[in-house]
């Protein structure tokens, strides 16, 4: 089994179980199995993350399905804007979503882990706006192998030195905990205690997903500005990829309208272009976002952003050869 529904896994269906191993319980339940469909995934989470980006200044990709956003300074109620968020990709998408908002990143993520587990927040946790007395008694419940980056490897070491639990975590001593484990499990410690040490490329891998986008300082309602705008988004993602050693299989791009003035009439189109070999190469990804721009744009509209997405990044080594694909010219990669 890959991804289970909650109905799937209340019944037991345990991550990683070979589907010829069920088949009395799915016969049983009437448990469905459905192929896996990485051009849709893909495009869906092209989707999710340019709406999300609309909610923050600095959003950093995390996943295919998980995004941090930075919301420092933002004049706004955070739950009730974590509601906001939530409804949008809702609305937007069909799918569901939840919100963790916290000081640190670790603390974000496990905010998301008690929103997701906890019906009664309603999918949406703000451990700030949580006392601090009712917040502990909740890290008292939850297994610190839930911690973000933990494991359950790292688990079971900790509960051998009587480290259960969040809270146990997070009122040990921090020297201690460095000297028996990591420098990065202090951090996470640290991190637990509301003190932001642990940036996120400490943890993450390469960028499964590469966004650069901005919102203009006027409105704009031409192709020719808009078109300028996508190829230098399209020349920052390029060069993050390169720095990774990356190539990207598909590209999205977007523009918004201003959300933020209702009376202005509303177009947020975006595509996915899916390339016919994977690429670091500037010129043929701007040329590739191009033509995106120009099937989703149209006139009567004053645009307010724009961007773009590289996905199915993988390693530049892994790019399989296309003896039919129009190579790049040989000075491309010099260039």
């Amino acid at each position: 089994a890959g991804a289970r529904s909650d109905e799937a896994k209340a019944l037991g269906v345990k991550m990683g179980t070979p589907w010829f191993q069920m088949q009395q319980l799915a016969r049983k339940h009437g448990i469905l199995a459905l192929s896996s469909n990485y051009a849709l995934y893909a495009d869906m989470s092209n989707r999710v993350m340019s709406m999300l980006a609309d909610f923050s200044p600095r959003q950093q990709v995390y996943s295919v399905d998980e995004c941090f956003l930075e919301l420092t300074g933002l004049p706004y109620e955070f739950t009730d804007y974590g509601h906001q968020i939530r409804q949008r990709v809702q609305q937007w998408t069909g799918l569901p979503a939840c919100v963790g908002i916290g000081q640190t990143k670790t603390l974000a993520k496990l905010a998301s882990h008690i929103a997701k587990k906890n019906t009664a927040f309603g999918h949406v946790c703000d451990l700030n706006a949580m006392p601090a007395e009712v917040r502990n008694a909740r890290f008292g419940r939850i297994d610190a192998g839930e911690i973000w980056g933990v494991g359950p490897r790292i688990a079971l070491r900790l509960s051998a030195s009587g480290i259960r639990t969040v809270l146990d975590l997070k009122r040990a001593d921090p020297a201690t905990i460095r000297s028996r484990f990591s420098v990065v499990l202090e951090k996470t410690l640290r991190e637990l205690n509301g003190i932001a040490c642990l940036e996120l490329e400490e943890m993450a891998k390469p960028k499964q997903q590469i966004i650069s986008s901005r919102s203009f300082g006027q409105y704009v309602t031409d192709i020719d500005s808009l078109q300028q705008a996508i190829a230098m988004h399209i020349a920052l993602a390029a060069e993050k990829l390169r720095r990774q050693t990356s190539v990207a299989g598909s590209i999205h791009v977007y523009i918004r309208t201003s959300l933020h003035n209702p009376d202005e009439p509303q177009h947020s189109p975006g595509i996915t272009i899916p390339l016919t070999q994977a690429t670091d190469d500037t010129m043929r990804l701007v040329k590739a976002a191009a033509l995106g721009l120009e099937r989703i744009y149209r006139t009567g509209y004053r645009y307010r952003k724009a961007g773009v997405m590289l996905s199915e990044i993988i390693p530049a080594s892994a790019r399989p050869t296309d003896m039919f694909a129009r190579q790049p010219n040989d000075n491309s990669a010099e260039l």
